[in-house]
Parts: C-alpha cells; structure tokens; sequence
C-alpha cells in the first residue's frame, strides 16, 4: 500500500520550477545536510533520517525497523532540459526471504521514485522506483503489487555490492517510455523511502546527492 500511497500524496503540482537553462539541477543536497524542501510521508511507524558520515562520505543515513517513511520534494524538472537522474546510494545487508512481487514483500533498503503528477485527476498519477532489490536481479522490472500506476526497476541486487557506495545514472525519459509507454516531458516529484514495514525486519542505507543533468 506504500506506493499507492506515496503517488496520492505527490499528486499536486510542483512549486518549483526547474531552470531551463541549468545543465546540473540539484534536488537532494545531501552531502551538505540539507533537507530544505523535503517534506516526510509516513506509512507505519517512522524510518529515521539523520545525517552522519560513518559510511565514508556525508549522507543522508536511513534507519528502518519495521517501520516505513519516506522523504519526497516536489520539483518540476523538464526532461528535455536535464533527463538523467544522478545519485549514489550504499546498502550495507540485504533482506531476507522476500518476494518483492507481491504486497507481503513490498520492502526494500534502499529505493529512489521519479513521479508524475496527476494533477486534480490523482488517479493518474504514475511513479517510477528504482530500488536495491533484496531478491531479484539488477535489470528486472515489475509492478508495484498495490498499484499499477507504480513501475519498478531493481538496479542492484542482493550483497553483491554491499558495503560500499555506487553511483546511480539513468535516462529518466527513457525509462519510462519503456516502462509505460509514454514519452513525458517533465517529471513532478522525487522521493527516496528504506522501509521494512511489511516483513518486520531492518535495514539502513544511505544517500548521496541527488540531481538531474542534461547528459
């Protein structure tokens, strides 16, 4: 139910607009301690957030016991501009026992969302999750099992990059041409969510910047 929940809560229209001309626009300044423009999304219990730099670089540390929260900002970034999300992220464990398919599995350590919004009509609003999947291997998509107006694409599976930090770049555009078929101009929202409400375990991750480039 989190990601159904997470696209109702970002339907409304961003307020930001991203600059046409910037080549790097910055969503997430993570590394500096900010969360200025970043709202909280609670689903049960709260992930806590905190920043540290215990992982090797300052980021944005996620802490989930059970529990499932997300951060989100609402920004409108026209992918004609700047269509390549950029992030680095770091799962130290995966979880165990999971079939992320279905709504029982729904957790991960780690995920990034791209959204569009909806607008009045919530209904049609659609997200894509890239996540560090616990159980199925980096390339593989699926739905969300709570909404079909969720797309997921795991991009890391598993300990095989654990423990250290990876670095994230994706052609949002075409990501979700693939995904749903349509070719969007601009995406509304971007939110970031470590949960484990579903299997009751834990799981900590971390997060670095987040921003759009035009290549």
């Amino acid at each position: 139910m989190k990601c159904a929940t997470m696209l109702g809560t970002l339907t409304l229209l961003a307020s930001t607009a991203a600059g046409a001309a910037d080549e790097k626009l910055l969503v997430g300044r993570f590394s500096a301690g900010d969360l200025q423009d970043w709202q909280t999304k609670s689903f049960m219990g709260e992930t806590h957030y905190t920043f540290d730099n215990k992982s090797g670089q300052p980021a944005l540390f996620a802490d989930s016991r059970g529990a499932a929260s997300g951060l989100y900002r609402e920004i409108r970034v026209d992918l004609s501009r700047t269509p390549w999300l950029n992030w680095s992220w770091r799962v130290d464990r995966a979880l165990n026992g999971l079939d992320e398919r279905t709504k029982d599995g729904d957790d991960y350590p780690a995920r990034v969302y791209v959204v569009v919004s909806g607008g009045t009509a919530f209904w049609k609003t659609r997200s894509l999750v890239y996540v560090w999947s616990s159980s199925h291997p980096a390339g593989a998509t699926w739905n969300n099992a709570f909404t079909g107006n969720a797309r997921v694409m795991a991009l890391r599976s598993g300990t095989k990059d654990a423990g250290r930090w990876v670095s994230e770049k994706r052609d949002v555009r075409a990501d979700f041409r693939r995904l749903f078929g349509d070719d969007i101009g601009a995406i509304d929202a971007v939110a970031l969510m470590t949960d484990t409400d579903n299997s009751g375990q834990s799981a900590t991750a971390w997060y670095g910047d987040i921003y759009f480039t035009a290549r």
